[in-house]
Formats: C-alpha cells, structure tokens, sequence
C-alpha cells in the first residue's frame, strides 16, 4: 500500500505538485479519486483564504477567510463548518476510491476534531493515500504521517518533475 505525503516551505507548490500527479492519475479509465484539495482564494492579488474542494463531488467551501469566525491561525478564521460538512465527509466517503487525497493536514485542518478523525479513519483503511503535510507540525497526526509514509520534500528543482514521479509510483502499484 502506498502512502506518499509532500511538505516544504509555505508557498513552495506543495498542493500544485499533488493536484497535478492526481490529475495525471484521473486519466487512468475507472479510476476513482477522492479526498480533498485546497486552493488560496485571492482578490486583488491579495491572499484573503482558502477554500476546500470535495474531489469526488466537486463541492466547494471555505477552509479558511480574513473575515469571519472561527478558531484563528495567523490571520485567517478557520471556517469549521464547511471543513466538517466538506472536508471530513469527502475523506469519509473516499473509501471506494482508488487513491484518497488530503490536501492539507495543517494547522487550520488540526483544529477540527472531525476532520482529524476522519484522517485517522483514512490512515487506519488500507487504501493508497497522497497527502499534503505541514512541514513544522507537531500534531500526533502529522507525526504518525511522518512515521507511516514517505515523505517527499518539495523545492524548486524537483517540483516540476515530482506530479509525473509520484503518479508513476501510484501506476505501478496498480
């Protein structure tokens, strides 16, 4: 079973190079991805958040926003609704996938206990997972992904070729 997680410096193209190798794998006829993604939301140039996307249905929220409530991480407002109606139910209901994506275990995702528990649902199945793993986290589930994956660091050499890496790694196990 593998299980490849990616982490680097903020802003490096982490979940770039893991939305590539899952697009390069969702050409494969029949197979199934599921999980979640996230994406900075901007205006004007401007980082004003994230938002969170269920890869199996296409349902899209808010993980994180400068406005709003919410538990705080920086400057942004961790949006625990949504990360609980999207995010743990996409990695719920990803157990019929053939690879579940977890963009991103972070700080913002750590502060919901739902979504934690549907990460450590996932880590317990026997399902292919790609993840995004914060690089300085100190969580218990960031330091069991680091234990139980391989962890593949992302910098400006390698992260153009890494997406074509990574999904030949999942091919090959199929």
């Amino acid at each position: 079973m593998l299980r490849i997680a990616v982490t680097g410096s903020p802003g490096i193209g982490k979940s770039t190079v893991v939305a590539k190798a899952a697009e390069k794998l969702a050409d494969q006829p029949g197979f199934k991805i599921g999980g979640i993604q996230t994406a900075e939301i901007r205006k004007e140039g401007q980082r004003e958040g994230f938002s969170i996307r269920d890869l199996a249905t296409g349902k899209t929220g808010v993980l994180g926003s400068v406005r709003g409530s919410g538990p705080r991480v920086g400057k942004y407002h961790v949006n625990l609704e949504d990360l609980e109606k999207i995010g743990a139910n996409a990695l719920r209901s990803a157990m019929d996938c053939d690879l579940i994506v977890i963009d991103e275990v972070g700080p913002m995702e750590l502060k919901s206990e739902a979504f934690v528990s549907a990460v450590e649902v996932v880590l317990e199945s026997d399902k292919p997972v790609l993840a995004v793993l914060h690089r300085s986290s100190i969580h218990r589930l960031a330091q069991r992904m680091r234990k139980e994956f391989e962890v593949l660091m992302v910098d400006e050499e390698n992260r153009d070729e890494l997406p074509e890496k990574i999904a030949n790694r999942f091919r090959e196990m199929g």
